[in-house]
């Protein structure tokens, strides 16, 4: 099946904005924006933020996720937060999270890794973002002490952060579930964070890549929790990224129930592995200006 028609079966997304169709009825928000992750783009982000964007918007897309703020710098691809702000307002879309440098932080004292986190709510403000999220774990945190200090670190700053109005939330990958010895990371995360305090943004290929749980049995699990997801495909033959449509992963049966996983946002992805390039895997998917409101 190619990507359009896929995108025209697939009964839930209108050319991928009836995402919102499927999985929102009785939805927590009473609306869903178009959503694209833009380290998918990142070459084109390098060299011209503002003409990706605008070409982003054309295709449909109104919210984007950010990545890469310094905070010690207040840069974000070559603006200041408010810059960035001021551009996105400009266009008429937003950006409710962003992935964050938590990484290096994660062995360092309370003091040092909070500093750091002010710094990043102080641009996620500006930026009028929703949340921070934890975005990497280095592979050599990947073992059950990595993640024993990661669970010490995101309940920490979910705590320093509770009542800023922007949470915290963690995304994973496929390193969560890998087997320590009959545990693993993601149960970590899952029963020894406060779910009040850590939220969860589901990476639904990673978790279709390593495991066999599915997206509902997480929700059914933690209700309320996965507030944001990433929606992209798998390669049928290498299981790498592909464009949406093109991969295995059958989204009119894999998403959960929004109201029951608690979505506020999703963000399309592609992470690499472009057919022809990053702007070319962007274009199938595209809005038809369709909003699913909450009845």
């Amino acid at each position: 099946m190619n990507r359009r028609r896929f995108i025209q079966n697939t009964g839930m997304l209108t050319a991928m904005s009836l995402l919102p169709a499927y999985a929102c009825q009785k939805a927590p928000v009473s609306k869903y924006k178009m959503g694209y992750q833009l380290f998918s783009i990142r070459d084109e982000m390098a060299k011209d933020p503002l003409a990706t964007l605008k070409a982003l918007i054309a295709m449909g897309y109104e919210s984007f996720e950010t990545y890469g703020y310094e905070p010690d710098t207040d840069q974000i691809y070559g603006y200041t937060a408010q810059e960035f702000r001021n551009v996105l307002d400009e266009l008429q879309v937003v950006a409710p999270s962003g992935h964050f440098g938590f990484d290096p932080f994660h062995f360092a004292e309370e003091a040092e890794i909070l500093r750091f986190v002010d710094g990043c709510l102080k641009g996620a403000e500006t930026m009028g973002m929703k949340y921070i999220t934890w975005p990497w774990l280095a592979p050599e945190k990947r073992n059950p002490e990595g993640f024993e200090q990661l669970v010490i670190q995101l309940n920490r700053i979910g705590k320093h952060i509770q009542g800023s109005g922007i949470g915290l939330a963690f995304h994973n990958h496929g390193y969560e579930f890998e087997d320590h010895n009959g545990v693993n990371g993601y149960d970590m995360i899952l029963t020894q964070t406060d779910p009040e305090l850590v939220k969860l943004q589901l990476d639904m290929y990673w978790l279709k890549h390593s495991t066999n749980m599915t997206p509902q049995q997480l929700a059914d699990d933690q209700p309320g929790r996965y507030v944001m997801w990433h929606i992209k495909d798998m390669d049928k033959v290498t299981r790498d990224y592909t464009e949406l449509g093109n991969g295995s992963i059958d989204y009119t049966t894999y998403l959960p129930k929004a109201e029951d996983a608690g979505l506020e946002f999703y963000f399309i992805e592609q992470g690499g592995n472009f057919t022809v390039n990053s702007t070319e895997s962007a274009k199938p998917v595209r809005n038809t200006s369709k909003r699913i409101s909450n009845n």
